[in-house]
């Protein structure tokens, strides 16, 4: 991995710990804002609210922990899909949310893709060379072989 491509992968990924750890924290702090984005005929739009701000705090948890962070990632990959029916909802009823400009509401949709698209290089893409720990297993497995020759048999 090239020195700019850790710097991309390394901004992106606080970025978006940073990004879902806000924003799933604001979900509990302003539950009604948040619902309110959501079309009237949802079933339990406040409990939707909570479980997804839940799930965003646990996804960030995990982009934190390098064992943890396709399984978060793919998560998150799946809540950001999962929220776009709100983000279209808001932008084709522009009138019922006039604290939010139609500009912003329009351009939160493609953006939405560029999320995806960082979510998908920071935490899920496989990487295109061995990482630390599979240098490190490798190390030791090599090690481990050195220290236990194989002895004859009858030995």
């Amino acid at each position: 991995m090239s020195k700019s491509s850790r710097y991309i992968t390394g901004f992106g990924l606080i970025f978006l710990i940073l990004l879902f750890a806000t924003s799933g924290v604001m979900h509990f702090v302003a539950r009604e804002t948040y619902a309110s984005a959501l079309p009237p005929n949802w079933p339990l739009r406040r409990e939707a609210v909570a479980v997804s701000g839940f799930f965003e705090i646990m996804g960030a948890l995990g982009l934190c922990l390098p064992l943890a962070r396709r399984v978060a990632g793919v998560g998150l990959f799946l809540l950001t899909v999962a929220v776009t029916p709100a983000n279209v909802y808001m932008y084709l009823h522009a009138d019922l949310f006039p604290q939010v400009s139609a500009a912003l509401l329009f351009w939160r949709l493609p953006l939405q893709l560029l999320l995806l698209a960082l979510i998908w290089r920071v935490a899920i893409q496989p990487p295109r060379e061995m990482g630390h720990c599979a240098n490190a297993l490798s190390a030791l497995c090599k090690l481990r072989a050195s220290e236990n020759p194989r002895r004859p048999e009858g030995q």
